[in-house]
């Protein structure tokens, strides 16, 4: 960095009265963690960052210990380096500023940082002359802070009395992020007793997965702050709707958006190729895009979460779904349900471009749309159709990953290894978990 550049940070921080300044990342458990650094002692840290143990990239959600088959262990000194380009000042905490951190290891990206590896996915796709802008759409439970899971109301789904019970901690969450350069589409309730949804505005797919980070972390501090606890864990009650996490994508060249067309059902042939390689390495991507034993109890059929490898216009029950627009004659933009807040978003979405570009390169073919309910068609026709349901938990999600040499390329060896082995360290310790276990470990962790 600079000496000017330097300066200017620091007097920066300065002049907002910053005392501490967060640096993140998200590991391999899709935990978001940080080292604070008072702003006193910055000018040591401002160039190279702070030091995290190698290791932390072989921790699983239940403990921090490093996996021994995770190829990494309590040697080696990794530095987290701030991305000065996506600094905020963290509107919910006075005093504190926040920045998203790059592993770099003897002076160059470490192959297992997950924010690289999106860099790397997104270079791959420029390579093929594709730009991609994406955005990911949260929904999340406001539970109030007690011993027993308790929903902050009883409302159903876009209830109108719901926006006014819930207004002051919604508008404060929209504000902190706007504040945070995060612009807000909608919000409505949602389904769930106390569910939520907040939807953020479409941009380039490195600032897409910076911004699930903030959006995380602010939605937790601020539901925090109104003595409430917020969660994305995607199935928290037996009875009622789970949540996801639904990826928007979209293809862009030289300013051109690439997905409409006049062509079949209004998607442009790298549209069609792009999404017949999501849903082609979809089984695989599952062990990314929805990592948790716990994903896979809101992954069932019936409740608009993509449980069947299809797409369709307006589906909500295919894996992809094509929306509909008002504003256009053709399709601007597709949607994959089958993602959801336990996954890291630099390796879920860099995860999906590998699997898209992998369709464009090979002109891979999309199935007929499905205008139907998946579920409600019979084995026979089903099979017809040339549909099949996804994997119905996370050992056959793990599976299908390893045996998928395209996703296992490009995550590189040793990211793939210290990934594989945190998830199947989870799956171990959690295969056999009832829901109400599931809950009491994961519930503040996501």
């Amino acid at each position: 960095m600079p000496k000017s550049t330097s300066h200017e940070v620091i007097s920066s921080l300065e002049a907002n009265d910053v005392r501490f300044l967060r640096i993140l990342w998200c590991d391999n458990a899709n935990i978001i963690r940080g080292k604070a650094v008072h702003r006193g002692m910055l000018s040591h840290y401002i160039e190279h960052g702070v030091g995290i143990c190698a290791g932390q990239q072989g921790v699983p959600v239940m403990y921090d210990a490093v996996m021994p088959d995770s190829g990494l262990s309590p040697v080696g000194e990794i530095r987290l380096v701030p991305d000065w380009s996506n600094l905020v000042l963290l509107p919910y905490a006075s005093g504190h500023a926040q920045v998203m951190g790059d592993m770099i290891y003897n002076k160059q990206p470490w192959v297992l940082c997950p924010r690289n590896f999106l860099k790397r996915m997104i270079d791959i796709a420029a390579g093929e002359g594709i730009e991609i802008q994406a955005a990911f759409e949260n929904e999340f439970y406001l539970l109030q802070q007690t011993d027993s899971l308790v929903p902050v109301d009883e409302t159903l789904f876009a209830a109108a009395v719901a926006i006014d019970i819930n207004r002051e901690v919604i508008d404060e969450i929209a504000e902190a992020l706007i504040a945070q350069g995060i612009p807000v589409e909608q919000y409505y309730p949602e389904s769930g007793f106390g569910q939520q949804e907040i939807s953020m505005r479409y941009s380039s797919a490195l600032v897409a997965a910076d911004r699930q980070i903030i959006f995380r972390n602010t939605v937790r501090a601020i539901a925090f702050k109104h003595r409430l606890k917020a969660s994305f864990l995607p199935k928290i009650f037996p009875d009622a709707a789970g949540s996801g996490c639904h990826l928007h994508l979209s293809l862009w060249r030289d300013g051109k958006n690439l997905v409409p067309s006049e062509g079949r059902e209004g998607l442009s042939s790298v549209a069609r190729a792009f999404i017949a390689g999501i849903l082609h390495h979809l089984p695989a991507l599952m062990a990314i895009a929805t990592p948790s034993p716990n994903s896979y109890r809101r992954l069932r059929p019936h409740y608009w979460s993509g449980a069947f490898r299809c797409w369709g216009i307006d589906n909500r029950e295919a894996a992809v779904r094509v929306p509909s627009d008002p504003e256009h004659e053709y399709p601007t933009h597709f949607e994959l349900k089958t993602v959801d807040a336990t996954s890291n978003p630099y390796l879920a979405l860099g995860a999906v471009i590998a699997a898209g570009i992998d369709g464009v390169r090979h002109n891979s073919t999309l199935g007929e749309s499905i205008n139907v309910d998946p579920g409600l068609l019979s084995p026979t026709e089903l099979q017809k159709r040339g549909i099949d349901r996804l994997p119905k938990n996370l050992g056959d999600a793990i599976a299908h990953l390893k045996q998928n040499n395209t996703l296992l390329s490009a995550l590189n060896p040793q990211l793939a290894q210290a990934f594989l082995s945190v998830r199947q360290a989870e799956w171990e310790a959690m295969q056999n978990f009832d829901l109400a276990a599931e809950v009491k470990l994961l519930l503040e962790r996501y």
